[in-house]
């Protein structure tokens, strides 16, 4: 029936390719696409109307780019977006900072298979739209993200203590959420992995760099842990090691990601012991559940996302099951691991 089909808004100024993803979107009649608009001012006119499930979204337009639609929208009128563009390949960091003003997803046009709408690889994409038009999303911390956090007065921090942070899906969102309320001053260093499309770590380590008051590097082999924010690069596993230095880890199996959320919450729990913190936030899959189960049983402090304000709530429902002691919304997170000194307060327990 119509009324149950996934209804699809799609934002593209090529009528080329707007018609061939619309074929393949529609194969199988489970998805309607209800509206091209050419420009990013089209579609955000029509968003009250047409009331979509998910927004296709390029990030070349005429008018107002791609990114200021992500940001106009999930400001707005908050709605599940998938980016489609070829600025993915190159790794840029406007295609990353789309994903971190709260597109869920992005794909390279190269990558859409549009030619063979009945194939495998068509029906997967589909699934893949299914799946992220339901997924929660919310509003995008606009004020948070443009403004530097004032510095407050903190505990000493725990001896050797290191926070570990992971997301995937709707996570560069709520990474800039919860980084851009950590004071310059935070003393703790802050390890990041975050499930990302290939080509698209860089760019947004150098966004995340530019929004929020703590500085964020790409982590390096046997470099020191310092505060500020590591990212966990492409390809490889990071790895926090007794003495305080970094691994990089480019031959262990993969699994289902590399960088692995399990590979650095257990590394941390190994290391720190009760000094480590882990949190898991929104993203698909149980990735970092059974990292943050090791930091529990360690005597670490552990956090999931609620599922209120996860965007998917994967991998912060599996953690919630097998490790973290707080779950909290979004806004919370940041306040607690301000407030996190030598002493465990009540709440790590």
């Amino acid at each position: 029936m119509t009324a149950s089909r996934i209804r699809v808004l799609v934002c593209e100024d090529s009528t080329t390719f707007a018609a061939a993803l619309t074929r393949t979107l529609e194969h199988g009649r489970e998805i309607e696409v209800i509206g091209v608009c050419p420009t990013a001012e089209a579609a955000i006119a029509d968003l009250a109307r047409l009331e979509p499930d998910l927004v296709t979204m390029d990030l070349q337009l005429p008018g107002m780019s791609g990114l200021e639609a992500v940001e106009q929208i999930m400001s707005v009128r908050p709605t599940p977006i998938l980016v489609l563009s070829s600025l993915v390949t190159d790794g840029g960091d406007t295609a990353a900072a789309v994903l971190a003003a709260g597109a869920l997803e992005a794909i390279a046009k190269d990558d859409l298979p549009l030619l063979d709408p009945g194939g495998a690889a068509a029906a997967a994409f589909r699934r893949r739209v299914k799946l992220l038009s339901r997924a929660r999303v919310i509003r995008h911390p606009r004020a948070r993200l443009t403004a530097r956090a004032t510095d407050t007065p903190l505990h000493v921090a725990r001896r050797g203590g290191v926070v570990g942070i992971c997301a995937s899906t709707g996570g560069p969102q709520a990474l800039a959420a919860v980084l851009s309320a950590m004071p310059a001053s935070y003393p703790l260093p802050i390890l990041v992995v975050q499930h990302i499309a290939a080509g698209f770590t860089e760019g947004l380590a150098r966004w995340l760099d530019g929004a929020i008051p703590l500085p964020v590097r790409l982590a390096e082999q046997g470099a020191t842990a310092m505060p500020g924010v590591t990212v966990a690069p492409e390809g490889a596993h990071l790895v926090f090691q007794s003495d305080g230095t970094l691994a990089l880890d480019r031959r262990s199996p993969a699994g289902h990601h590399r960088p692995s959320a399990d590979v650095l919450l257990t590394s941390i729990a190994a290391s720190s012991r009760s000094a480590g913190i882990g949190v898991v936030l929104t993203g698909m899959g149980r990735d970092g559940a059974a990292g943050l189960q090791t930091i529990r049983e360690a005597g670490g402090l552990t956090i999931a996302q609620d599922e209120a304000t996860s965007a998917v709530y994967g991998m912060p429902r599996e953690a919630a099951k097998r490790g973290a002691a707080l779950i909290l919304p979004l806004c919370e997170i940041a306040d607690v691991l301000a407030t996190v000194g030598l002493e465990r307060t009540s709440v790590a327990r």
